[in-house]
């Protein structure tokens, strides 16, 4: 049996869905501002709800499947730790820069680079 503390449902994210769509990520890369840190980009729109959309997405030349989805775990944590300081209603599709190295995707890299692009985005509350 497993403590309660290692439940998933006590780690889900609060005010935000996932963009799974190949046209809801389209939408927001090809509308949405676009910001840039060391080793993140970030594309962000306006959604006109309560809730924000979370897209990530990074390419297979960057890595392979493994180092990719770790990246991918990495944005999803550091997100979901500074969402409840965030504003809601934005759609943004944070990407991972192919130019950048995966040695740099640490915990603290990503939270810093996060960080900055929300600093700019004025999305911290």
């Amino acid at each position: 049996m497993r403590p309660a503390s290692c439940d998933k449902r006590e780690r889900k994210m609060k005010n935000t869905t996932m963009l799974k769509k190949n046209y809801e990520f389209r939408r927001v890369l090809t509308k949405g501002k676009y910001y840039g840190s060391v080793n993140i980009e970030a594309y962000i729109l306006d959604n006109n709800k309560n809730e924000n959309k979370l897209g990530i997405a990074i390419s297979k030349k960057v890595a392979n499947s493994v180092n990719r989805n770790r990246i991918k775990r990495l944005i999803r944590e550091n997100y979901r730790l500074m969402e409840d300081n965030m504003m809601m209603g934005k759609s943004m599709v944070i990407l991972w820069k192919k130019s950048a190295s995966i040695d740099k995707a640490t915990f603290y890299n990503v939270k810093n680079d996060i960080t900055h692009i929300l600093g700019k985005a004025n999305l911290l509350k």
